[in-house]
């Protein structure tokens, strides 16, 4: 049912309606915490933990390995929650659009796998965590397939597994993002694409080795397909809607439940834990205890299993490619409303 419902969507139907961890420590007074409800978050609550958090940026860098990622601004920065009713909360640089980079990689992974089936995916990479950063060949070169869907490797290889020639994989990762967020405007940026596809030579060598592994067996327009998705651009609300779409087992932030699947959206919600973060996941696990993708291009969605979903941008980003400041709102967030999957309830 997903995969015709997401072909008749491609072909042309319209929809109507398309920071470090806090533990107390003895003789600290504890931090207030409360219930996460559609009555307790407010904007101003969004903008106490924003501008509590905004300076941190400078503990950060922009990336510039892709020369136009280091064009962004510093300090831009925003945060927005689509909470369990479905309605959006934004504060900050709200307007901003920054390219949308790993975050694609849950939306191509869910294309993926609702056109091949989970086995037919997974049989060509791994389930694992890993300790390295997202663009390490890992253990490509020994046992030939990637650890993940979410390091680079897996996702070159995931989006390599869409179905149809030339571009049409792309525009498959497109129509979704623009269905998830009901947002017909989202495009992807020729400057950002352009700039990766000439630098990405370590992206290139993946893909050659993995060919050569015969788990792919296109050209590099699946590359660039990949380039491509990377590039889309978005905004923090975006974000938060994606985040939400997957808490609500593919339930839209409008109730739309065209692509409500809870096998599949139990698969992207346990990798994102185990690997959203990259090298991060298994502290970020810890301290934040919620699904998570990150991006280089400085935004967070995070999934709160049935609750809400949460986007931040903050281009500065951590020695292991995630926000800085990003990181820090969804820590205070989270612990303010006790929404780690991980809380002891009643203390």
């Amino acid at each position: 049912m997903i995969k015709n419902t997401l072909t008749a969507l491609f072909m042309g139907c319209v929809l109507t309606t398309t920071v470090a961890m806090n533990n107390p420590v003895l003789g600290q007074k504890k931090t207030t915490k409360v219930n996460a409800t559609s009555t307790t978050i407010t904007t101003k609550v969004l903008t106490d933990i924003l501008e509590k958090n905004r300076a941190l940026y400078q503990q950060g860098k922009v990336a510039d390995y892709i020369p136009e990622l280091g064009k962004m601004s510093a300090d831009a920065i925003a945060f927005s929650v689509v909470d369990d009713k479905g309605q959006v909360f934004n504060v900050g640089d709200v307007q901003q659009k920054f390219t949308i980079q790993s975050i694609s990689k849950i939306v191509a992974l869910m294309v993926a796998v609702s056109e091949k089936g989970e086995s037919a995916v997974f049989d060509k990479m791994g389930y694992y965590g890993t300790d390295r950063p997202f663009n390490h060949f890992a253990n490509l070169e020994t046992t030939g397939k990637p650890l993940n869907p979410m390091m680079n490797a897996g996702a070159i290889l995931t989006t390599s597994l869409i179905g149809g020639e030339g571009e049409i994989p792309f525009q498959k990762i497109l129509t979704m993002i623009r269905y998830i967020t009901k947002n017909e405007s989202i495009d992807y940026s020729r400057s950002v694409y352009n700039s990766e596809r000439e630098t990405g030579h370590k992206n290139r060598g993946m893909f050659y080795i993995m060919k050569n592994n015969g788990l792919i067996n296109g050209n590099e327009d699946q590359l660039d397909n990949y380039f491509k998705q990377c590039s889309i651009e978005v905004t923090a609300e975006d974000l938060a809607k994606i985040g939400y779409f997957f808490a609500h087992q593919g339930t839209r932030y409008d109730g739309d439940t065209a692509f409500k699947n809870p096998e599949i959206t139990s698969l992207i919600q346990s990798q994102m834990l185990i690997a959203g973060m990259y090298e991060f996941s298994g502290e970020y696990a810890r301290r934040v205890g919620l699904p998570s993708k990150s991006g280089v291009g400085g935004g967070i969605a995070v999934s709160v299993p049935g609750k809400m979903g949460i986007g931040v941008f903050s281009p500065a980003l951590d020695q292991h490619g995630n926000s800085f400041a990003g990181y820090h709102m969804i820590l205070d967030l989270v612990k303010m409303y006790q929404l780690s999957l991980f809380e002891v309830k009643g203390n």
